[in-house]
């Protein structure tokens, strides 16, 4: 990944470095990752992403 400070200014290019790194996931995944989680926590947090996800694509394909 990369960015470009245009005209010395470097916190409009950090703000965009932070930008880019919140939507790859990159944040989420650090913060995921600084403690253990067990195997069957780890399972189970799956799952409810998983269900989100469903309940929110019904509510995409009911909406059209």
């Amino acid at each position: 990944m990369e960015v470009k400070v245009i005209d010395n200014q470097l916190e409009k290019a950090l703000k965009v470095l932070k930008r880019k790194l919140a939507q790859e996931g990159t944040f989420k995944e650090i913060k995921k990752r600084r403690f253990y989680e067990k195997p069957s926590v780890k399972k189970k947090r799956k799952q409810q992403e998983a269900l989100k996800r469903r309940i929110k694509a019904r509510k995409r394909a009911s909406g059209r």
